[in-house]
């Protein structure tokens, strides 16, 4: 059982269910992972349900069943190494490969190729990847790894204080007009499907994107996107906002079906590496997937 016990501002002035504070202001766990692993949840020393109102000042205890244990198999996944050292692994993750094991994916994930990769290039080491940052799913790029828990830290303190820098490609639905522009506001869950991203008035967590037009076609753009802070579904949420969602996008796609997959890719990445003290920059090639639509809408007519 994990515990935990917390206070709520007295000036805090949203009055939030207890479910939502614990998932949207304080990240502690997702709603869904919250219902099903709660064990006890008590306001000033009283049984509450999810669905109570919380209000400034209250004392709350919440106890959870501990998640379940999941055992890493090696997996044989064939994964393009930008660059390794002693301390680092960086990957052009491909498009469609998840990350890290979570509900739904306990098996086939980006960590379970990394322990294969590692045992057999060095089978004597205890290699336990430490995953730094995320791509979703059906996003393509450069993501970096880290092979020891001090280079996590480190790698890993850049991306909390945003001294990292990343540039994305997409390629988006519709002709945007303005060469360059940018995307700033707040991104919290929406109401109406606690799996998804908005942009809120109240609440929600600050998140800014630039953006600049590289090429243009009568029915869709192909942009270069530089977000400053690293929010979920930060691009596709704010490529919507302004009418242009990503191509491919079962999410944020407005409903319209685009025939392919999510078409953005973390082009690059700049970090400082352990133990030095200059920027390092990994680059990841555009998939074919690419080259393919943009060849289809180049020979449209216009």
């Amino acid at each position: 059982m994990i515990h935990y016990d917390f206070c709520v501002l007295r000036d805090y002035q949203r009055p939030l269910r207890i479910d939502q504070f614990i998932s949207d202001e304080l990240g502690l766990i997702s709603r869904n992972q919250l219902k099903q692993r709660v064990r006890e949840l008590n306001i000033n020393e009283r049984p509450v349900k999810l669905s109570r109102r919380i209000a400034p000042g209250d004392r709350i205890r919440l106890a959870l069943e501990a998640p379940p244990k999941i055992d890493l198999v090696p997996e044989e996944i064939p994964l393009e190494i930008l660059y390794e050292d002693d301390r680092v692994i960086v990957i052009n993750k491909p498009q469609g490969l998840v990350v890290h094991p979570a509900p739904g994916n306990y098996t086939g994930t980006l960590v379970h190729g990394l322990l294969y990769y590692r045992e057999i290039d060095a089978p004597e080491e205890d290699f336990r990847p430490g995953i730094v940052h995320r791509l979703d799913k059906d996003t393509s790029g450069v993501l970096i790894t880290a092979k020891d828990q001090a280079a996590h830290e480190f790698l890993s303190r850049q991306f909390q204080e945003k001294t990292t820098r990343k540039v994305y490609f997409a390629l988006c639905r519709g002709r945007i007009e303005e060469n360059d522009g940018q995307v700033e506001n707040r991104l919290g869950r929406w109401e109406r499907n606690r799996q998804l991203f908005t942009a809120v008035s109240r609440g929600g967590k600050p998140a800014f994107t630039r953006y600049r037009v590289l090429r243009r076609w009568k029915q869709a753009s192909f942009v270069a996107l530089y977000p400053a802070t690293g929010r979920t579904h930060q691009l596709r949420v704010h490529m919507r906002g302004i009418g242009h969602p990503i191509l491919g996008d079962p999410l944020y796609g407005s409903g319209e079906r685009d025939g392919c997959s999510l078409m953005l890719h973390a082009f690059s990445l700049e970090i400082v590496l352990p133990g030095s003290h200059e920027l390092s920059c990994f680059r990841a090639p555009l998939s074919p997937r690419f080259g393919e639509l943009i060849r289809g809408l180049s020979a449209e007519k216009d």
